[in-house]
């Protein structure tokens, strides 16, 4: 973002980024408990400027993130591994502002169905693969790509058994939780649509698209 300040606490329409997607997880009936990973030095701040200062009682823990997101999502399955019942783990970027309770829900059915679903969108543009000069080599069938969301859905002992194993192994091609449980387990999550709304926060011209988006869903209302 080239700011000072973490994308997730940067304010639209007058709420922290993360505020927004806190809310709908705050709202929705199939959430029991939110924990939030966050940097070690902004575990304090998130406790009272986030949770506190918006009511989000949903939150059970604030923990410490890691340097890349599957520590991070591993730090929080500690606390989880904690609780005897099982359940389902929806993980989703502190930065996407935009999920609804409608994108929960069908991440949900689906993952109920199939163990494990990930949210997403048919990819818009021609897709070209390129080798390490920076030559094309290759333009894939657009009609079966698409462009990876979150929340991701998993039955927590499927997650769990997926993150034990892959703790042990080289976690250096990571790059979202879908491939933990299908690399350790064989199970391949199913994608869910979910909205070209559901931006994440990554550069400064999302900003100006999401407050877009919030003016947009006023004059909706």
């Amino acid at each position: 973002m080239g700011m000072k300040e973490a994308k997730q606490f940067l304010e639209i329409g007058g709420l922290p980024v993360v505020a927004h997607s806190l809310t709908a997880f705050q709202k929705s009936p199939r959430i029991d408990e939110i924990i939030l990973a966050v940097p070690k030095e902004q575990i304090a701040y998130v406790r009272r400027e986030i949770v506190e200062k918006y009511g989000f009682d949903k939150v059970t823990a604030v923990t410490a993130g890691g340097a890349q997101r599957y520590e991070s999502v591993w730090n929080a399955l500690q606390i989880l591994s904690e609780r005897a019942e099982e359940g389902y783990v929806f993980i989703h970027d502190g930065a996407r502002p935009f999920v609804s309770g409608d994108i929960i829900e069908r991440a949900f059915q689906a993952a109920e169905k199939w163990g494990a679903s990930v949210v997403g969108m048919p990819v818009k543009d021609t897709i070209k693969l390129v080798d390490a000069d920076g030559c094309i080599v290759d333009s894939p069938n657009r009609s079966g790509l698409w462009q990876a969301q979150t929340p991701q859905v998993f039955r927590q002992s499927l997650l769990t058994e997926a993150f034990c194993r892959q703790m042990e192994d080289d976690c250096s091609l990571i790059t979202d939780d879908a491939m933990v449980v299908q690399r350790q387990t064989g199970v391949r999550a199913h994608m869910v649509e979910g909205s070209y709304e559901n931006i994440k926060i990554t550069t400064p011209e999302d900003l100006l698209v999401a407050e877009a988006f919030l003016k947009m869903s006023v004059y909706r209302q």
